[in-house]
């Protein structure tokens, strides 16, 4: 297991409950409430001075292999060995220098290299997040091993099937509905109270990370929404600010019953591995609450 990994990970927790080494963090103002990037940056800052250090850094990559076109070979892992002195910083730079330089035949999603379209979520030293904003980890003593999103079909090599999950992101009706027309007959306006209330949740790139990690989702893909679809949900529950609009696809959703919302068990699988730094499962707790107070007494001793 990589040393490397071992500290990143105690460097999250001891930041989480606020015992970090202030003197061993780097300060960037701009990533402040965003520890997910913050720990990117930081494993970035750590990749390039080791990099710099030396003339010529050999990283072994790991990565998952399976074509359709031989339907009869089982997956495997392939070596590919890449100079980070002439990649960039991220496991996408990687992963696009070994296509363009090593073997052409590898297949992965790619977009915005951003970290804003999701595409290229994977899962790397087990970890499920999206390659543009993983920072490569220049231990050299041990290899990065890429993975497709775990529990998912998968088409060919790092690329997933996600047509169940963006149906199910279908289902909540992710649009904003309205039943009165504005006051001014213009515009709908949002104060600055109500629009604070959606931070959290609209940030969300559906790049599945979250539902994938979810052991609820894992058991009941066909039936569990996951918490993507069900983040998204709260989304646009709250957001109430329109005169008299109700979001029906999103409360219908809640009224399926067990299948629908209460399938979660608030692993928190889901924050622990959203490259965003969101919180799928606070989302998920706090619809319970709105759904329990809205029902009979008798309704929820019966739950």
């Amino acid at each position: 297991m990589s040393k490397s990994w071992i500290r990143h990970g105690y460097n999250k927790v001891a930041r989480a409950v606020g015992k970090a080494d202030p003197k061993k963090q780097q300060d960037i103002p701009i990533l402040k409430g965003h520890p997910a990037a913050q720990v990117h940056a930081e494993e970035a800052l750590e990749t390039h001075e080791t990099v710099r250090s030396r003339n010529k850094v050999l990283k072994e990559f790991k990565i998952y292999r399976w074509s359709p076109d031989h339907p009869d070979n089982k997956p495997y892992l392939k070596s590919y060995f890449v100079n980070l002195n002439n990649c960039g910083p991220m496991v996408l730079d990687a992963l696009q220098r070994i296509k363009a330089e090593d073997d052409s035949t590898l297949s992965y999603r790619r977009s915005c290299r951003e970290g804003i379209c999701g595409s290229c979520a994977m899962n790397i030293d087990g970890t499920n997040t999206v390659a543009c904003l993983r920072p490569i980890d220049a231990d050299t003593s041990t290899a990065t091993t890429i993975t497709p999103l775990p529990h998912m079909f998968v088409i060919k090599d790092l690329v997933v099937d996600l047509t169940n999950f963006y149906l199910q992101y279908k289902l909540i009706e992710p649009w904003l509905k309205t039943k009165k027309p504005p006051k001014d007959g213009r515009e709908y306006k949002q104060s600055p109270a109500d629009r604070k209330k959606l931070d959290g949740l609209y940030e969300c790139i559906l790049c599945a990370c979250c539902s994938t990690s979810c052991p609820s989702y894992w058991w009941n893909p066909e039936e569990f929404l996951g918490p993507a679809a069900l983040l998204h949900a709260y989304r646009w529950i709250s957001d109430r600010t329109l005169s008299g609009s109700v979001h029906r696809g999103a409360i219908a959703v809640i009224n399926r019953g067990p299948e629908g919302l209460y399938r979660c068990n608030i692993i928190k699988n889901c924050t622990a591995t959203c490259p965003k730094s969101l919180n799928p499962a606070d989302a998920i707790q706090k619809m319970k609450t709105k759904h329990l107070f809205s029902q009979p007494v008798e309704v929820v001793g019966s739950m």
